[in-house]
Order: C-alpha cells, then sequence, then structure tokens
C-alpha cells in the first residue's frame, strides 16, 4: 500500500477490542516512526508502554488530577486498551532548535506510528486532554522536567465488522496557499 493511501484510508478507532501488539512487534514500527524530520536530529521525544496493572496506576492518576467530583469518570478510560502508547516530547537544550520545533517531532512522531499500527491492522486511536500536564499525571509517567505528555495512543484490535469511518474530507485549495 502506499503512503498515500494508507493516509487516506487512515480511521481512529474509539473501541478496540482486548488483543494489540506485542513489544517485538512495536519496535520495528517505533523504529521506522524515529524517521521523521527531526532538526538537529535531537531525537526529542520517547514512548513509554503501558499494560496491564499500570493501565490502573494511570487511571488514578486521571482521577487525581481532576478530583473527587470528576475523577471516578476518567479512572476506567485507561482500560479502553490493553495497550497505551504514552507520547512524550522530551526537549533537549539547543540554540538551533527551539522547544515547540521539538515538540513538533514528537508529534511526528507519534502520527506517523499511528498510522504504522493503522497500517499493520491494529485499532489506533490518540487521545489527550488537559489532564497530560497534571502533577499527578505527570509522576505516574515518571516524567522529567524537559519531558511533556502529548498524549496516548490507545491500541487493540479492530472489532470484527468495524467500519472504517467516515473522514470530513477536505478542499486541498483552500489548505494551500501560495506567496
Amino acid at each position: 500500500m502506499s503512503v498515500l493511501n494508507a493516509a487516506r484510508r487512515r480511521r481512529s478507532h474509539a473501541k478496540v477490542t482486548a488483543s494489540a501488539p506485542s513489544r517485538a512487534e512495536l519496535l520495528p514500527l517505533i523504529e521506522a516512526a524515529g524517521g521523521v524530520p527531526d532538526h538537529g536530529a535531537l531525537r526529542p521525544w520517547r514512548i513509554i508502554e503501558i499494560r496491564g496493572e499500570a493501565r490502573l496506576r494511570v487511571g488514578a492518576a486521571f482521577a487525581e488530577a481532576v478530583g473527587p467530583e470528576h475523577g471516578h469518570k476518567l479512572v476506567g478510560k485507561p482500560l479502553r486498551a490493553e495497550l497505551l502508547l504514552a507520547v512524550v516530547a522530551a526537549t533537549k537544550p539547543s540554540i538551533k532548535v527551539p522547544v515547540w520545533e521539538q515538540e513538533a517531532t514528537a508529534a511526528g512522531v507519534a502520527h506517523l506510528l499511528a498510522l504504522l499500527l493503522d497500517e499493520a491492522g491494529w485499532g489506533v486511536m490518540w487521545r489527550s486532554g488537559p489532564h497530560t500536564d497534571a502533577d499527578p499525571v505527570r509522576v505516574a509517567h515518571g516524567l522529567a522536567p524537559n519531558e511533556r505528555l502529548l498524549g496516548w495512543l490507545y491500541v487493540g484490535g479492530v472489532p470484527e465488522g468495524a467500519k472504517d469511518g467516515t473522514k470530513l474530507a477536505i478542499d486541498p485549495e483552500e489548505f494551500l496557499t501560495a506567496i
């Protein structure tokens, strides 16, 4: 399949089955995703693999982050998939490469990884929210001061009979400008 066709057919899967790729299956995909544009070759990103009981700890951190009034609504969210891949921008000091550009590289890795997982037959949904910057969530993920959590790829099997869904088409003329 061409990259163009893969990008056109990619869909987010909000619901996935309990199957998930193994670590061995993930490694070549992460290696390929690491080929995104990266000014200065800083590799300002990392991926955190979250499975099993670790998902419960992340859910507890979500609940703590939003407080008792609404926390109960978030505690089970990480259980929606057997595998969560936390995408972390791990910025490095650089005179040439500003923080925003390093975070863009990390986001590029996340997007390409989602596309590669989709192409490999896995259901993927990139989820985020205001709690990505909350202290309990940062602690649960073991983030360093120079790291920022961009969100999670929820990964699992595509349910039988799942529809590809419909993406809102864009008119590329509206987004391509010239000067």
